[in-house]
């Protein structure tokens, strides 16, 4: 991968007034251990360091910070739908039919997952780790998309990005029982379980109604491309925040 700030999922590649990207660590300015480009103010990084960097990030998108509604996640199953742009608590998913209004999830290991419903022009960012992705939080998110514009499985667009992959996401039985077999597999050598984040996130949008052809899942993996991508897990704790994106052009 050459050093860029972002990539742009290709599922969305269709629709020009849509904004939708994933942030990689390079472009920034942040020093070791949070090189270069963290985009986390949670962190324990130099503040000014995490402003220069979403001010590249942004400026690379052609928005600005204001334009961005986002909330402190909290691996809970809460939904901030919103009109407006700002700073929410509490919520791991952020929806919106507003143009210029762009939702935002911060990730360094859980599941980052993008939906378009174009017809209805609505946007959603969801943060999934083992907790969301159990509690269903992409199957809840598309039922209040549902209910509030009417969106239908057919006219969603999806996106499950870059995180943790399969073979290094090892889990204990406390973790695993919450998981359908179909997202796990168990190694007898290890005595682990390995879970599969991004098919789980992934069968609720077609369980939904999203068309296989409408649905893009990232090749890339926060530790296996660790160069590329911070890893909470890869880099025990002490690493730089990854965000997606995605919303309409004012």
């Amino acid at each position: 991968m050459s050093p860029l700030l972002f990539r742009k999922p290709a599922i969305f590649a269709a629709f020009p007034e849509l904004i939708a990207a994933e942030s990689t660590r390079h472009g920034g300015v942040s020093l070791p251990p949070y090189a270069s480009l963290n985009l986390g103010g949670s962190t324990q990084d130099n503040p000014d360091a995490v402003a220069e960097n979403r001010r590249r990030f942004y400026a690379g998108l052609g928005i600005s910070a204001d334009q961005v509604a986002s909330s402190h996640q909290v691996h809970g199953s809460e939904i901030w739908q919103t009109d407006q742009p700002g700073r929410e608590q509490g919520h791991d998913a952020v929806v919106t039919d507003a143009p210029g209004v762009f939702a935002l999830v911060t990730i360094a290991d859980c599941t980052p997952i993008l939906i378009y419903d174009a017809r209805n022009k609505v946007a959603a960012a969801i943060h999934a780790g083992w907790r969301g992705t159990v509690s269903k939080l992409v199957a809840k998110t598309l039922s209040q998309m549902q209910e509030s514009y009417g969106t239908k499985g057919e006219d969603c667009y999806g996106y499950v990005g870059t995180c943790i992959d399969e073979c290094s996401f090892e889990v204990g039985t406390d973790v695993a029982d919450h998981f359908d077999s179909v997202y796990k597999r168990f190694d007898e050598e290890k005595q682990k379980f390995f879970v599969n984040l991004k098919e789980a996130n992934a069968s609720q949008l077609r369980d939904f109604g999203v068309p296989a052809n409408q649905l893009e899942i990232s090749s890339y993996s926060t530790v296996l491309n660790n160069a590329d991508y911070f890893s909470h897990r890869a880099e025990k704790g002490v690493t730089g925040r990854l965000v997606a994106i995605i919303g309409r052009k004012s």
